[in-house]
């Protein structure tokens, strides 16, 4: 029977998601002098955030380990957390330009080479 042969009768149609996460990083960005509405939009306050002139963004998997980039983050380099999400694997930090990239390839250099994890590179804007 056919997708659509079952969407025509009377009967259900039942999807099941599942996630199977890798050890993977799948964006490690660094957003240099960004205009002060992405700190706004971010929920990120502009007036405390802004002079620092750098947004970092990662997202990890699985999730948890956000808590353990966090952690190297902010012992390697002088950047501040901004949010830290255990559930969906995201880190956004804020810092100086240098200081974000500093802690963005600490990152990347213990979860390639510690934790086995595949990693994409750095990127920048």
């Amino acid at each position: 029977m056919e997708l659509k042969d079952i969407l025509s009768t009377d009967e259900k149609l039942r999807i099941i998601q599942e996630l199977v996460p890798g050890k993977q990083i799948t964006l490690s960005h660094v957003i240099a002098s960004p205009d002060p509405i992405l700190y706004t939009k971010l929920g990120l306050n502009p007036e405390i955030d802004y002079d620092k002139s750098a947004i970092g963004i990662l997202t990890v998997s699985p999730a948890e380990t956000a808590v353990i980039c966090a952690d190297i983050a902010t012992k390697t380099a002088n950047v501040d957390l901004s949010f830290v999400d255990r559930f969906s694997g995201t880190l956004i930090i804020t810092g100086m330009v240098a200081d974000v990239e500093t802690a963005l390839r600490s990152i990347m250099e213990y979860a390639e080479k510690t934790l086995g994890y595949s990693c994409c590179k750095v990127t920048k804007t």
